[in-house]
């Protein structure tokens, strides 16, 4: 079984990355999403892989990248949910924070809750900080709450007690009557989905995880079936949003952890090309065809959000921290009321997608522009199985360039700048305006349209290389290849960090490091294989938010006796440092708190896969045609256009340059330089300096 596949659907392409452990042979498939059913492309897929060469019947791992929690939210297609939370507390769905969605809109109100008034329910209990009951739950308490809910019509129910983070028994009890008395019913306890404080993110994102178990139970069903006929030896893995993988059974029970599983995966693919080719801070563009994901990478590592909002939803949980922005392929250029020019949000997808795919788009998008410009080939995309239409293009913007009064090349050139702003905007909010220099690190653009834009975003924020891996349109599959079994344990703990406090955290990361060996043996996860990540959720007393603080990682043994009374100034000085990142100054005489302990456990996945890309050698080919191509509004240049299976490594391109392939196109602009090194991956120096 040396075969690894990694899948992973987008809003427009369904993407393959498949390799052999063994040979270090390398197949990768890149097929239209079915919207109607996500698992329709993904085993069509895999049919393709296997006419391509892949053994099916050899394939010992499958790991999964999938949008459909994401699509069900932004969609509002979720299940019949019933909420039953501590009587008092019905209305904290609606109540909230007290934030609006848009400041200066005072007609825009919050998304409507995904559990109406009529199916909120409540029950007589009462536990207060600290998990002491102040009103007990009594059985008669249980089976009325059961009897109620058992009267609704509903496909899940909520559980969301007061304080369940710190004393769980209430909902586990009241948990256990509803799956007894009601097996078809699916049960989220906030307790087991997010036990952390603040109440209404723990409600809000209890009540979406069950909200999206019909979905995810239905989707995950057919496709089970579907891949245990074509590779019936394989181990399934789920893409979570902090990028390590789950089991599927983990998958229906918590799919809300996985609502940002495609990004997820394509940091990860784009950290292993950094490993690879020597940068270790780096930015990530992952531009398709819907919205590009932009990431910040220190060392190697991701940074990691605690609250994310999806559609207007919040969410608390751990996950890779990316930022998404309207500007895709399909992104559709359109005036607004004030005359001027705009590109985004709304796509124009897959189907019909851009104008020039002939399936009755006739909106101007991103990809029309780049035909028109001539950084698109003609032949299409896919290898050439997907052509394009340059006269659609040209027609779809007659209107653009009669608004500008340019010519259809001048106006298109004037659609890729706006899109490029869109992302270089994005890119600041996550390096600029957290006190990091852009300049500083190395773009890594990968996505199908990541490599036509990377050098202008690159140039706009003033970094000077840019990294285009292997396979670029196809990374998010590659880094599921890659990536960890993963799962994330917390206790909520509000206590001093301080010698005195030792023992009750060590009472804490004891059993985190319990849950995490149950873990490890469901998981089958070999004893080298296993590895830990100790965090304190930590702040100054008084202070509204917290910071992720690293206290310990490396095999399990390292969490035994931790922390030790000794080793709380260390864990403070790390705060101390953590703050100065975050916040530009530190004051090390002030009480500092933990508020949550956290555990990370890892089951580690290979790391040495070879990329088979043949021997070094830095010949440069005859380009297989010269087209004109325009990099600036004025007029286009004879460029060359080389196919990068050409490619070997050391080969170096001096600009202007087009270097296609199945899964994307890279521009290199006139005066930059681009090397192939020894893992097939391009490095591309700005003006060649």
């Amino acid at each position: 079984m040396s075969w690894i596949v990694g899948v992973d659907v987008g809003g427009t392409f369904t993407d393959f990355y498949a390799t052999s452990a063994g040979s270090g042979e390398v197949r990768v498939a890149k097929r239209p999403s079915t919207r109607d059913n996500p698992g329709r492309a993904v085993l069509e897929g895999l049919e393709e892989l296997a006419a391509a060469g892949v053994p099916l019947g050899e394939v010992g791992r499958l790991a999964h990248g999938t949008t459909v929690a994401t699509n069900a939210i932004i969609q509002r297609r979720g299940g019949k949910v019933v909420l039953l939370t501590t009587a008092g507390f019905r209305d904290l769905l609606e109540i909230g924070r007290q934030i609006r969605p848009h400041m200066y809109d005072l007609y825009r109100d919050q998304p409507p809750p995904l559990v109406p008034r009529e199916r909120r329910l409540e029950v007589e209990e009462r536990i207060t900080s600290g998990g002491r009951v102040v009103r007990p739950l009594g059985e008669a308490a249980v089976r009325e709450a059961v009897e109620r809910i058992g009267a609704i019509d509903a496909d899940a129910c909520a559980v969301c007690l007061l304080f369940a983070f710190q004393n769980p028994d209430h909902e586990a009890r009241i948990g256990a009557a509803i799956r007894a008395a009601r097996p078809d019913l699916r049960v989220s306890l906030s307790s087991e989905v997010q036990p952390e404080f603040r109440e209404f993110e723990r409600c809000s994102t209890t009540v979406l995880n069950a909200w999206l178990q019909p979905v995810m139970d239905e989707y995950m069903a057919s496709l089970e079936a579907g891949l245990a006929a074509r590779v019936p030896h394989a181990r399934i893995g789920i893409n979570q949003s902090n990028g390590g993988l789950m089991s599927p059974a983990r998958a229906r029970a918590l799919p809300v952890r996985t609502a940002l599983s495609g990004p997820a995966a394509g940091v990860v693919g784009a950290i292993d090309s950094g490993a690879r080719s020597g940068p270790r801070n780096l930015i990530t563009l992952d531009m398709g065809g819907t919205s590009a994901d932009v990431s910040l990478v220190r060392d190697l590592k991701a940074d990691v959000a605690l609250e994310r909002a999806v559609a207007g939803l919040p969410i608390r949980l751990p996950s890779i921290d990316v930022q998404t922005v309207g500007a895709g392929g399909g992104s559709i250029a359109w005036f607004d009321r004030d005359g001027l020019l705009k590109v985004g949000p709304e796509s124009a997808g897959a189907d019909p997608g851009p104008a020039c795919y002939g399936r009755g788009g006739t909106a101007p998008t991103v990809t029309d522009a780049n035909l028109l410009l001539g950084r698109l080939s003609a032949r299409g995309l896919l290898g050439g199985r997907m052509t394009l239409d340059r006269a659609r293009a040209a027609q779809a913007f007659d209107g653009v360039a009669g608004e500008l009064g340019y010519g259809a090349e001048r106006a298109a050139h004037g659609v890729i700048g706006v899109v490029v702003a869109n992302m270089v905007r994005a890119i600041r909010t996550i390096s600029v305006e957290r006190g990091h220099d852009p300049r500083d690190f190395t773009l890594v653009a990968f996505g199908g349209a990541g490599p036509l834009h990377a050098r202008d975003v690159a140039d706009a924020l003033g970094i000077r290389e840019v990294l285009v891996p292997e396979v670029p349109g196809i990374v998010c599959a590659q880094g599921l290849v890659i990536a960890d079994l993963k799962e994330d344990f917390v206790l909520g703990r509000r206590v001093e960090l301080a010698p005195e406090t030792a023992g009750e955290l060590g009472a804490a990361v004891a059993e985190l490091a319990r849950r995490a060996g149950a873990w490890f043996g469901e998981e089958a996860v070999p004893e080298p294989d296993r590895e830990v990540e100790l965090h304190f959720d930590a702040r100054y007393v008084g202070q509204n938010f917290e910071l992720r603080v690293p206290v310990a990682a490396g095999s399990p043994a390292v969490l035994d006796g931790h922390p030790a009374p000794e080793a709380i100034a260390a864990v403070r000085d790390r705060f101390f440092a953590v703050h100065d990142v975050a916040y530009g100054y530190h004051n090390p005489d002030d009480p500092v708190e933990v508020v949550n302990v956290r555990l990370t456990a890892f089951g580690r996945s290979r790391r040495d896969l070879a990329t088979g890309n043949g021997e070094a050698a830095a010949a440069l080919p005859a380009p297989d045609e010269v087209r004109p191509v325009w990099f600036g509004p004025h007029a286009p240049e004879d460029t060359p256009v080389f196919d990068r299976s050409r490619l070997r490594p050391g080969t170096e391109l001096v600009g202007p340059a087009v270097v296609e392939q199945l899964d994307a196109t890279t521009v290199v602009h006139p005066g930059d330089r681009a090397r192939m090194d020894a893992h097939a991956n391009l490095t591309i120096t700005l003006g060649g300096a």
